[in-house]
Protein backbone atom coordinates (compact mmCIF):
# COMPACT_ATOMS: atom_id res chain seq x y z
CA UNK A 1 0.00 0.00 0.00
CA UNK A 2 1.29 3.63 -1.06
CA UNK A 3 2.44 5.80 1.86
CA UNK A 4 0.13 8.29 2.26
CA UNK A 5 1.25 11.99 1.96
CA UNK A 6 3.05 14.12 4.46
CA UNK A 7 1.68 17.41 5.88
CA UNK A 8 4.63 18.73 4.14
CA UNK A 9 3.79 17.64 1.01
CA UNK A 10 0.28 18.21 1.52
CA UNK A 11 1.27 21.52 1.98
CA UNK A 12 3.52 22.05 -1.36
CA UNK A 13 0.48 20.71 -3.48
CA UNK A 14 -1.87 23.50 -1.76
CA UNK A 15 1.07 26.00 -2.67
CA UNK A 16 1.12 24.57 -6.01
CA UNK A 17 -2.74 24.66 -6.63
CA UNK A 18 -3.00 28.28 -5.38
CA UNK A 19 -0.82 29.37 -8.13
CA UNK A 20 -2.12 27.53 -10.53
CA UNK A 21 -5.61 28.90 -9.64
CA UNK A 22 -4.32 32.07 -9.54
CA UNK A 23 -2.91 32.09 -13.00
CA UNK A 24 -5.98 30.67 -14.28
CA UNK A 25 -7.89 33.40 -13.06
CA UNK A 26 -5.71 35.68 -15.26
CA UNK A 27 -2.87 36.38 -12.80
CA UNK A 28 -4.79 38.38 -9.61
CA UNK A 29 -7.90 36.69 -7.66
CA UNK A 30 -9.95 37.62 -4.39
CA UNK A 31 -9.74 35.46 -0.95
CA UNK A 32 -12.99 34.86 -1.83
CA UNK A 33 -12.82 33.72 -5.06
CA UNK A 34 -10.29 30.97 -4.43
CA UNK A 35 -12.15 30.25 -1.45
CA UNK A 36 -14.75 29.16 -4.05
CA UNK A 37 -12.46 26.78 -6.08
CA UNK A 38 -10.71 24.74 -3.40
CA UNK A 39 -11.95 22.51 -0.93
CA UNK A 40 -9.04 24.10 1.70
CA UNK A 41 -10.64 26.23 4.49
CA UNK A 42 -10.23 30.14 4.56
CA UNK A 43 -7.26 30.37 7.16
CA UNK A 44 -5.38 27.69 5.47
CA UNK A 45 -5.79 29.79 2.08
CA UNK A 46 -4.87 33.09 4.06
CA UNK A 47 -1.68 31.38 5.76
CA UNK A 48 -0.57 29.99 2.37
CA UNK A 49 -0.77 33.00 0.74
CA UNK A 50 0.81 35.18 3.64
CA UNK A 51 3.60 32.78 3.19
CA UNK A 52 3.95 33.39 -1.13
CA UNK A 53 3.68 36.96 -0.49
CA UNK A 54 6.55 36.81 2.23
CA UNK A 55 8.60 35.03 -0.36
CA UNK A 56 7.92 37.35 -3.06
CA UNK A 57 5.73 34.14 -5.19
CA UNK A 58 2.69 36.44 -4.39
CA UNK A 59 1.84 39.65 -3.89
CA UNK A 60 -1.22 41.53 -2.60
CA UNK A 61 -2.70 44.56 -4.94
CA UNK A 62 -3.68 48.11 -3.06
CA UNK A 63 -7.67 46.85 -3.64
CA UNK A 64 -6.89 43.34 -1.62
CA UNK A 65 -6.43 40.87 -4.25
CA UNK A 66 -3.73 38.20 -4.84
CA UNK A 67 -1.50 38.34 -7.37
CA UNK A 68 1.99 36.22 -8.70
CA UNK A 69 4.19 37.35 -7.12
CA UNK A 70 7.68 38.58 -9.00
CA UNK A 71 9.83 35.64 -7.75
CA UNK A 72 8.03 33.55 -10.34
CA UNK A 73 9.08 35.45 -13.25
CA UNK A 74 12.86 34.73 -12.61
CA UNK A 75 11.70 30.90 -12.35
CA UNK A 76 9.49 31.41 -15.54
CA UNK A 77 12.35 32.52 -17.45
CA UNK A 78 14.80 29.89 -16.66
CA UNK A 79 11.77 27.27 -17.58
CA UNK A 80 11.14 28.53 -20.83
CA UNK A 81 14.88 28.98 -21.60
CA UNK A 82 15.31 24.91 -20.75
CA UNK A 83 12.18 24.15 -22.59
CA UNK A 84 13.32 25.90 -25.58
CA UNK A 85 16.73 24.25 -25.72
CA UNK A 86 15.16 20.77 -25.61
CA UNK A 87 12.95 22.02 -28.71
CA UNK A 88 15.68 23.52 -30.80
CA UNK A 89 16.65 20.30 -32.60
CA UNK A 90 13.15 19.88 -33.87
CA UNK A 91 13.18 23.90 -34.96
CA UNK A 92 16.23 23.76 -36.68
CA UNK A 93 14.92 20.97 -38.70
CA UNK A 94 11.94 22.18 -39.20
CA UNK A 95 14.01 25.42 -40.84
CA UNK A 96 16.18 23.34 -43.11
CA UNK A 97 13.36 21.25 -44.16
CA UNK A 98 10.75 23.89 -44.80
CA UNK A 99 13.25 27.14 -45.16
CA UNK A 100 10.84 29.38 -42.85
CA UNK A 101 11.26 30.51 -39.42
CA UNK A 102 10.35 27.99 -36.46
CA UNK A 103 8.75 29.08 -33.67
CA UNK A 104 8.00 27.14 -30.21
CA UNK A 105 5.50 29.44 -27.96
CA UNK A 106 3.35 28.63 -24.59
CA UNK A 107 0.59 30.46 -23.11
CA UNK A 108 1.66 32.71 -20.52
CA UNK A 109 -0.76 34.48 -18.97
CA UNK A 110 -3.23 35.73 -21.36
CA UNK A 111 -0.55 36.33 -23.32
CA UNK A 112 1.40 33.72 -25.33
CA UNK A 113 5.26 33.77 -24.67
CA UNK A 114 7.94 32.91 -27.57
CA UNK A 115 10.52 30.81 -25.80
CA UNK A 116 12.59 29.43 -28.85
CA UNK A 117 13.31 29.83 -32.48
CA UNK A 118 15.34 28.85 -35.32
CA UNK A 119 15.48 31.60 -38.49
CA UNK A 120 14.90 31.37 -41.53
CA UNK A 121 18.09 31.76 -43.45
CA UNK A 122 15.88 34.27 -45.72
CA UNK A 123 16.87 38.13 -45.28
CA UNK A 124 13.07 38.99 -44.11
CA UNK A 125 12.44 38.49 -40.89
CA UNK A 126 9.17 38.10 -38.53
CA UNK A 127 8.12 40.35 -36.14
CA UNK A 128 9.13 37.28 -33.84
CA UNK A 129 11.67 37.08 -30.83
CA UNK A 130 12.58 34.88 -28.16
CA UNK A 131 10.82 35.93 -25.08
CA UNK A 132 8.16 38.29 -27.04
CA UNK A 133 4.84 38.06 -25.44
CA UNK A 134 1.46 38.80 -28.00
CA UNK A 135 -1.95 38.06 -27.95
CA UNK A 136 -3.05 34.73 -28.37
CA UNK A 137 -6.29 36.17 -30.48
CA UNK A 138 -3.98 37.11 -33.73
CA UNK A 139 -1.39 34.33 -33.87
CA UNK A 140 -1.56 31.19 -35.15
CA UNK A 141 0.22 30.13 -31.99
CA UNK A 142 -2.14 31.39 -30.26
CA UNK A 143 -4.73 30.71 -31.74
CA UNK A 144 -3.30 26.86 -31.71
CA UNK A 145 -3.25 27.43 -27.63
CA UNK A 146 -6.52 28.67 -27.67
CA UNK A 147 -8.05 25.71 -29.30
CA UNK A 148 -6.90 23.64 -26.43
CA UNK A 149 -8.85 25.29 -24.49
CA UNK A 150 -12.43 25.19 -24.13
CA UNK A 151 -14.90 27.83 -25.32
CA UNK A 152 -15.39 29.13 -21.63
CA UNK A 153 -12.14 29.53 -20.64
CA UNK A 154 -11.90 31.18 -24.23
CA UNK A 155 -14.37 33.89 -23.43
CA UNK A 156 -12.55 34.53 -20.07
CA UNK A 157 -9.49 35.37 -21.69
CA UNK A 158 -11.17 37.43 -24.41
CA UNK A 159 -13.15 38.64 -21.77
CA UNK A 160 -9.99 40.10 -20.19
CA UNK A 161 -8.06 41.08 -22.98
CA UNK A 162 -10.50 42.18 -25.79
CA UNK A 163 -9.42 41.42 -29.46
CA UNK A 164 -7.40 44.13 -30.22
CA UNK A 165 -7.03 45.04 -34.15
CA UNK A 166 -3.44 44.99 -35.00
CA UNK A 167 -4.24 44.80 -38.98
CA UNK A 168 -7.16 44.68 -41.20
CA UNK A 169 -7.41 40.91 -40.83
CA UNK A 170 -6.83 40.05 -37.26
CA UNK A 171 -9.80 38.64 -36.03
CA UNK A 172 -12.81 41.22 -34.09
CA UNK A 173 -15.25 39.03 -32.33
CA UNK A 174 -15.24 36.25 -29.52
CA UNK A 175 -17.48 34.76 -31.82
CA UNK A 176 -15.19 35.01 -34.74
CA UNK A 177 -12.69 33.28 -33.21
CA UNK A 178 -14.48 30.38 -31.80
CA UNK A 179 -15.39 29.28 -34.67
CA UNK A 180 -12.03 29.72 -36.33
CA UNK A 181 -11.09 27.82 -33.36
CA UNK A 182 -13.53 24.97 -34.39
CA UNK A 183 -12.01 24.70 -37.74
CA UNK A 184 -8.10 24.88 -36.12
CA UNK A 185 -9.53 21.42 -34.44
CA UNK A 186 -11.06 19.71 -37.16
CA UNK A 187 -8.13 20.22 -39.19
CA UNK A 188 -5.64 20.14 -36.79
CA UNK A 189 -3.52 23.62 -37.07
CA UNK A 190 -3.99 27.22 -36.80
CA UNK A 191 -3.62 29.75 -39.36
CA UNK A 192 -2.41 33.19 -38.89
CA UNK A 193 -2.83 34.94 -42.56
CA UNK A 194 -1.56 38.91 -41.75
CA UNK A 195 -3.52 38.98 -38.97
CA UNK A 196 -0.21 40.20 -36.79
CA UNK A 197 1.86 41.00 -39.53
CA UNK A 198 0.71 42.41 -42.90
CA UNK A 199 2.23 40.12 -45.63
CA UNK A 200 3.41 37.01 -42.98
CA UNK A 201 1.56 33.79 -43.12
CA UNK A 202 2.18 31.31 -39.93
CA UNK A 203 1.07 27.96 -39.46
CA UNK A 204 1.10 26.39 -36.26
CA UNK A 205 0.30 22.94 -34.35
CA UNK A 206 -0.10 21.75 -30.71
CA UNK A 207 2.41 20.02 -29.41
CA UNK A 208 0.40 16.95 -27.60
CA UNK A 209 0.70 16.14 -23.38
CA UNK A 210 2.42 18.98 -22.39
CA UNK A 211 0.96 19.99 -19.00
CA UNK A 212 1.23 23.62 -20.04
CA UNK A 213 -0.69 24.48 -23.54
CA UNK A 214 2.14 24.71 -26.18
CA UNK A 215 2.40 25.36 -30.30
CA UNK A 216 5.37 25.42 -32.70
CA UNK A 217 4.67 27.56 -36.07
CA UNK A 218 6.66 27.83 -39.28
CA UNK A 219 6.56 31.97 -40.37
CA UNK A 220 6.88 33.48 -43.45
CA UNK A 221 5.66 35.83 -46.30
CA UNK A 222 2.69 35.59 -47.95
CA UNK A 223 4.89 34.95 -51.55
CA UNK A 224 6.81 32.28 -50.00
CA UNK A 225 4.22 30.82 -47.67
CA UNK A 226 1.29 29.56 -49.84
CA UNK A 227 -0.75 26.41 -50.08
CA UNK A 228 1.78 24.38 -52.12
CA UNK A 229 3.83 25.33 -48.88
CA UNK A 230 1.17 24.48 -46.56
CA UNK A 231 0.75 20.65 -48.40
CA UNK A 232 4.65 20.29 -47.58
CA UNK A 233 4.79 21.55 -44.27
CA UNK A 234 2.00 19.97 -42.41
CA UNK A 235 3.42 16.62 -42.31
CA UNK A 236 6.94 18.06 -41.46
CA UNK A 237 5.28 20.06 -38.73
CA UNK A 238 3.25 16.88 -37.58
CA UNK A 239 6.31 14.97 -36.88
CA UNK A 240 8.00 17.99 -35.15
CA UNK A 241 5.53 18.32 -32.56
CA UNK A 242 5.44 14.66 -31.80
CA UNK A 243 9.51 14.52 -31.11
CA UNK A 244 9.30 17.84 -28.96
CA UNK A 245 6.39 16.30 -26.65
CA UNK A 246 8.74 13.02 -26.67
CA UNK A 247 11.69 15.15 -25.76
CA UNK A 248 9.95 17.16 -23.11
CA UNK A 249 8.25 14.15 -21.52
CA UNK A 250 11.49 12.22 -21.21
CA UNK A 251 13.71 15.50 -20.31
Amino acid sequence: MAAAPSDAVKSVARVFNLLELIADAGGDVALSELAATTDLPLPTIHRLLRTLVSLGYARQLANRRYALGPRLVRLGEVANRKFGQIAMPQLKDLVARLGETANLATIDGDRVIYVSQAPSPHAMRMFTEVGRRAYLHSTSVGKAILAQLGDDAVREIIGRTGTPRLTDFTIRSSQALLADLELTRTRGYAIDDSEQEIGVRCFAMAVPDMPTPTAVSISGPTTRVDEAFIERAIPVLTEAVAEISAAANAA
